[in-house]
């Protein structure tokens, strides 16, 4: 028979454990959003050293380089409004990249795919928070078009944030059911 104390200790020990499972795993999305930033801005100096401004460097019937400066949001969204959606666009990046961290710091690793999405859209989000505060502009440069119709210019960091929420939304929609489920049976 087990004592109170017995199953007290039992029941810290599986905290911890746990605890230590998602700071392990918090380790792994932070090393992997740190991986998209370091792609991110290296990708963009490539393109500043070897891209003159505007130029077009066409690399397949529907994939060129192209060096421009994005003072606005996704698409150019306010790209002329004046200056103000610079410190506005960064303050919206902080929050969102603050709000990331803690939900990465509460997802374990077993749930991978959530944490994967979560590690991509903050490198995103930071890697252009970055070209945003220090130059006042987020540095695009891949340009996709067919047929005349040009998709807006962006970068690896609207890639990898853009990925990551399709991974997000397809493990809210498939994933988190399938979680419940096993946690509801077993909980029985």
């Amino acid at each position: 028979m087990t004592t109170t104390s017995e199953n007290v200790d039992a029941g810290q020990n599986a905290v911890s454990h746990q605890a230590d499972s998602v700071k392990r795993s918090c380790l792994v999305w932070g090393w992997l959003s740190l991986l998209v930033i370091v792609l991110d801005l290296g990708s963009k100096q490539l393109a500043v050293a070897n891209i003159s401004y505007a130029e077009t460097i066409p690399l397949l019937p529907f994939f060129d380089l192209t060096l421009l400066h994005n003072t606005g949001a996704a698409f150019s969204f306010l790209a002329n409004a004046g200056g103000w959606q610079r410190w506005a666009f960064a303050l919206i990046a902080m929050v969102v990249s603050v709000v990331l961290v803690i939900w990465m710091q509460r997802t374990e690793r077993r749930y991978w795919w959530l944490g994967l999405a979560l590690s991509m859209v903050l490198g995103g989000a930071l890697g252009n928070l970055y070209d945003r505060v220090v130059l006042g502009y987020v540095i695009d440069f891949i340009s996709l078009h067919y047929n005349g119709y040009y998709f807006p210019a962006f970068n690896l960091a609207d890639s990898a944030i853009t990925l990551g929420a399709i991974i997000l939304i397809f493990d809210m929609l498939f994933l988190e059911a399938k979680r419940k489920t096993s946690e509801e049976m077993s909980n029985e």
